[in-house]
């Protein structure tokens, strides 16, 4: 059964630069941009939260800068995302708060997305964005990126993000309507794929380059990014940007391709937490502390009576019971030192113990998953 985008509670849209900013002027697409957060405030108005990862900085800037046209040096493609950067923000400010939305601006590289420290903190603040009704604006952070600056297509960003937000629906838009049998540019005979339900080899090898000397991406990135949506349990879909009001046309029936997960992006998440990282320690909780978790609360500083081992704020643990056993995995918010510093006191005391208002779980229950028997 093809999804429906209006069944779906929590959606990042990533839009490339090719579609955002007209290649020969340099200049902001604003009406095509107004169509499309027309489709993003309807979605918004029935209650689903909204994530945008957007390029155009660089394309936006050199066109400021007078740099010229092609492959920019390094520390070209910094200074023109510094200067684009403001541009492409306000840009959608203004276009969002045409419909009562307000924009929150993020800027991440790779990095912020892999490791966990830096991950938390993220995650933190899209939850926390989200929370208070505000449209995140996602970009990577080319004005300081090495590394990504080359490798960071926002294809794959838009993924980690999705992941990162534990989003259950992707929107690429893209240059083309969605993933075919062959490149049509190059084969008439081509077919759209309307749904694939599971990334293959042979569907990764149907991937070709990009399109377009604006776009970092090409449809390899975005096969490698549904691996990455579709794994951690986020539906992912390829249409054309190319019309107005892309997500309308897409709703109206319009030709794309979706990409299914086997898992919610809760479970997925769950899964990670549980199977997949190595604990670095274990905190262990008296009785009630342990019936809280199994009645699907958070772990407070209050119930914890012993720290074991050494571990980081992000760093996964075993949670266990006063028997010793195992009860819950899950993501720590404190270093180990931290923690025993806050161990058996109450959330009210964090910021006089610590000196900073930190966060009142020591794993919040969206970060931590019941393993026990």
């Amino acid at each position: 059964m093809t999804p429906s985008l209006a069944s779906f509670r929590r959606i990042v849209v990533k839009v490339g630069s090719a579609l955002l900013v007209d290649q020969h002027a340099g200049r902001l697409k604003a009406e095509w941009l107004a169509g499309l957060v027309a489709d993003l405030a309807r979605h918004a108005a029935r209650g689903a939260e909204i994530m945008v990862v957007s390029s155009g900085s660089i394309a936006l800037g050199r066109t400021v800068l007078k740099l010229p046209r092609g492959p920019l040096r390094l520390e070209d493609s910094q200074a023109a995302a510094a200067v684009g950067q403001i541009a492409l923000a306000r840009a959608w400010s203004e276009a969002l708060g045409a419909h009562g939305l307000s924009a929150g601006q993020i800027l991440l590289t790779l990095g912020d997305t892999e490791e966990r420290r830096r991950y938390l903190n993220a995650r933190a603040t899209l939850a926390r964005l989200l929370a208070l009704k505000a449209v995140p604006i996602v970009n990577e952070n080319d004005t300081v990126a090495t590394q990504e600056i080359r490798y960071g297509d926002n294809d794959r960003l838009a993924a980690r993000v999705a992941s990162m937000a534990s989003a259950d629906c992707l929107v690429l838009l893209s240059d083309v309507d969605g993933l075919y049998t062959a490149p049509p540019a190059s084969d008439p005979s081509a077919t759209l794929i309307p749904v694939v339900e599971r990334v293959t080899p042979a569907i990764e090898a149907i991937a070709g380059g990009a399109a377009s000397e604006f776009s970092r991406g090409g449809m390899k990135t975005k096969i490698e990014a549904a691996r990455i949506a579709t794994g951690a349990g986020v539906t992912m879909l390829i249409a054309s940007g190319h019309v107005e009001n892309p997500l309308s046309v897409v709703e109206a029936g319009g030709r794309c391709t979706w990409f299914l997960p086997h898992e919610s992006p809760a479970q997925a998440r769950k899964r990670w937490i549980a199977g997949v990282l190595a604990p670095r320690g274990a905190i262990h909780v008296d009785a009630g502390a342990a019936s809280a978790l199994n009645r699907g609360r958070s772990l407070l500083p209050a119930g914890i009576v012993r720290i074991e081992g050494h571990f980081s704020r992000g760093d996964a643990v075993i949670v266990r019971a006063p028997d010793g056993e195992e009860v819950a995995r899950g993501l720590v918010s404190y270093d180990s030192g931290d923690a025993e510093r806050l161990r058996g006191k109450p959330s009210a005391a964090i910021e006089g113990i610590l000196g900073f208002k930190g966060r009142p779980a020591i794993i919040h229950r969206d970060d931590l998953v019941l393993t026990g028997a």
